[in-house]
């Protein structure tokens, strides 16, 4: 489209979207170029996923049987077809109006593309029932939780990921329908639909592998653990190691190469999902940083702690008054509580 001040991307609709030649080439024939640009702009702008997802969906609709084929070319042509159209006038019963002609183009524009993709879809679906293949062309999704919250996120095949504070997952787009697989740097409860297909959980060069399973993965500076509570997972690591876990089995992954396995208390490893906080004879630093973590807050001592210092204690949708109650109770340490930062001193 010719305009004396064109659209920027941002500013796009989705009837904008639809009519835009090089969004579309991107859409039916990808290539390098057009999938960089596009994946990065969608990271700089994910408020306009939603729109490009739609967009998306309209554009590949268009699904023929086997052994038909309608070359990307020709489909581009049907669609500068319509956007030539601003260059003519457009007639409307007896009259006609030159402009605004941006806006009549773009409606009609929808109009014909909507008519012509609800057609082929009819078309194809009852007198042609086959399946169209999958694009292998696909969106990676990121989803993060920041200090101090947790989130549920249902994944396009049923799955469950219970985020904790401060983790992020990255998935496909088309999770639901082929790439079984997420990307994990934090924490992360993960409740596997079983769908015959393999799922596969990646952080690092580590992948645990399922198909229908629940477990518990958190990734440390130091340190991986794998919790599982049903089913069955593979863990396999770049060295070659691949460690099988049953339910109620633990296995931790150190830097430095170690790993074995151990029981673990459900409620203290994946209470975190319910919004159950739990100490279990806990230093010092490790209290501190499940506090920080669960509330978003910075804790500063002030002083010296005894080296037997620990603490346990369980609490269910508490308050951060609450919690550093509880520990002055206990262990004797005071606090002051200073908008997002605590001190804390004998």
């Amino acid at each position: 489209m010719s305009d004396c001040n064109p659209m920027r991307y941002k500013d796009f609709e989705l009837v904008d979207f639809l009519v835009d030649e090089f969004f579309i080439l991107w859409v039916k024939n990808p290539d390098k170029n057009t999938q960089h640009f596009w994946e990065k702009w969608l990271i700089e702008h994910p408020e306009k996923r939603k729109i490009v997802m739609q967009a998306i969906s309209i554009i590949r609709g268009v699904r023929y049987k086997d052994g038909e084929h309608l070359s990307d070319s020709a489909y581009i042509d049907i669609f500068e077809n319509i956007i030539s159209a601003d260059k003519e006038k457009v007639k409307f019963g007896r009259g006609f109006l030159n402009s605004d002609k941006n806006n009549i183009i773009k409606n009609i524009a929808a109009i014909l593309i909507f008519g012509f993709c609800a057609w082929m879809g009819y078309y194809h679906t009852f007198l042609y029932p086959e399946p169209a293949p999958v694009s292998n062309k696909t969106f990676v999704i990121k989803r993060t939780t920041p200090l101090g919250s947790r989130s549920l996120i249902t994944l396009a095949d049923s799955s469950k990921v219970h985020l904790n504070s401060s983790s992020e997952i990255s998935y496909p787009s088309d999770l639901g329908t082929s790439n079984r697989w997420v990307k994990l740097k934090g924490e992360g409860f993960f409740e596997i639909k079983k769908n015959g297909k393999p799922f596969t959980v990646l952080i690092g060069d580590t992948k645990i592998e399922v198909l229908g399973t629940s477990f518990n993965v958190k990734v440390e500076e130091n340190k991986l653990s794998v919790a599982l509570m049903t089913g069955k997972v593979m863990v396999k690591d770049q060295k070659g190691n691949q460690v099988s876990l049953y339910p109620d089995e633990m296995l931790v992954m150190e830097k430095s190469g170690n790993l074995y396995k151990s029981d673990f208390d459900t409620l203290e490893v994946t209470g975190w999902k319910d919004n159950v906080l739990v100490f279990e004879s806990d230093n010092f630093e490790n209290c501190k940083k499940k506090i920080e973590a669960w509330y978003g807050v910075e804790i500063i001592l002030k002083g010296k702690i005894r080296k037997s210092w620990v603490y346990s204690g369980t609490y269910i949708n508490e308050s951060l008054e609450n919690v550093l109650r509880g520990v002055n109770i206990t262990s004797g340490l005071k606090y002051k509580i200073k908008n997002r930062k605590i001190e804390m001193f004998n």
